[in-house]
């Protein structure tokens, strides 16, 4: 479990977070939304250590986040970025391998049992086939299953994903939430996604996050949140919501 307590940070002599507090839930999938600008992407930063927080602070295990080494957040955390840019193109195989980087001493050369747990997992997500092309070379979706096949090898506890979905189509999006659905089933993993959909993240997600203006404004299943009064106050527009039929989930419905 990772505790979030007051926490306030930012850049420069700007706060983006303003007193946060939150529960990310281990083994679960959350999802965290809200309108640009409101500190999303701060508040991966701050998990993964980047951030020092200016008031408050962030516990994993008990233990607080800023006496745990790199080495040691390598291990808890694998983060998969929207995009990206490198000035080398690696291929799919060396792409997912250095998931295995934080494991390797100084000068040690991957192992077999690295090599196989590569292999296995690019099986697993239909990549084996792609894996001697080089990343120019994919779509947007498989690039996004190359670098989950690369957090999956890391072998964290928890996996972060930054709007890793908002420049991919709908039937790559879909693709992503269900593979993302039972990495967390299945592996027991904590997944967090910042996401701009609200629909894909209510049908998909256990668990939901909405920040605005840097404060949070509400935390709970997709069932308690997904409520016209509460998206409305989230959004400042006014919006309305239906059952969606086949996830028997509260869904934004548009005039």
């Amino acid at each position: 479990m990772i505790r979030v307590e007051s926490l306030s940070c930012g850049y420069l002599e700007q706060d983006i977070l303003k007193g946060v507090s939150f529960e990310l839930p281990a083994r679960a999938f959350t999802a965290l939304l809200g309108p640009n600008g409101s500190g999303k992407s701060t508040l991966l930063y701050a998990l993964m250590g980047f951030l020092k927080p200016r008031q408050g602070r962030i516990l994993i295990r008990e233990k607080e986040l800023l006496h745990h080494s790199r080495a040691e957040l390598a291990k808890i955390f694998a983060y998969i970025p929207q995009e990206l840019h490198s000035e080398f193109d690696y291929s799919v195989a060396d792409t997912v391998l250095m998931g295995r980087y934080p494991f390797m001493g100084m000068m040690q050369k991957h192992s077999e049992e690295d090599l196989l747990l590569v292999e296995d997992t690019l099986k697993r997500l239909d990549l084996y086939p792609l894996h001697q092309r080089f990343l120019h070379q994919l779509s947007g979706g498989e690039k996004q299953r190359v670098y989950i096949a690369r957090a999956l090898v890391q072998q964290t506890p928890y996996i972060l994903l930054d709007e890793s979905l908002s420049q991919l189509d709908i039937n790559y999006q879909l693709e992503i939430m269900r593979l993302l659905r039972s990495i967390s089933n299945e592996e027991q993993k904590g997944i967090l996604l910042i996401s701009h959909n609200l629909n894909l993240s209510a049908n998909y997600a256990d668990h939901m996050l909405f920040l605005k203006d840097g404060m949070l404004l509400n935390s709970g299943s997709p069932e308690e949140l997904m409520r016209g009064s509460i998206l409305s106050e989230l959004y400042g527009v006014p919006l309305s919501t239906a059952r969606n039929p086949i996830s028997n989930t509260n869904n934004i419905i548009y005039p």
